[in-house]
């Protein structure tokens, strides 16, 4: 587990990015989290979690790396998405892209 401190603004919130081994998304998917955070005036942290098998997949409510959970749900699910150890893609305004925009995750912590 990694963790990033973000400014304490607001009420705090508990934020997972749960990826696979060498996960290409990741640093994107955290720069953006961070990013949004900022943006939303909320504190808290960022925890990475590496996920194993298919097992912890199932288990964590991971959907393809990177998953972002917001307090410990995943913003972003889509009912057809089931567990899987693959590459997560996220729509965005500027096309298909392997994390939400920041504009997508502002928005989420703000609710």
């Amino acid at each position: 587990m990694v963790e990033f401190d973000l400014p304490a603004h607001a009420e705090p919130v508990g934020i997972t990015l749960l990826h696979v081994a060498d996960c290409p998304n990741l640093s994107l998917a955290r720069d953006r989290v961070i990013e949004a955070a900022e943006r939303a005036g909320v504190g808290g942290r960022v925890d990475e979690r590496l996920v194993h098998g298919l097992s912890d997949a199932a288990e964590l409510g991971f959907t393809g790396s990177p998953t972002i959970l917001v307090d410990g749900v995943d913003p972003f699910a889509d009912t057809d998405l089931v567990p899987s150890m693959a590459c997560r893609l996220y729509r965005t305004d500027e096309g298909v892209q392997g994390a939400p925009s920041v504009e997508a995750l502002v928005r989420v912590l703000q609710r």
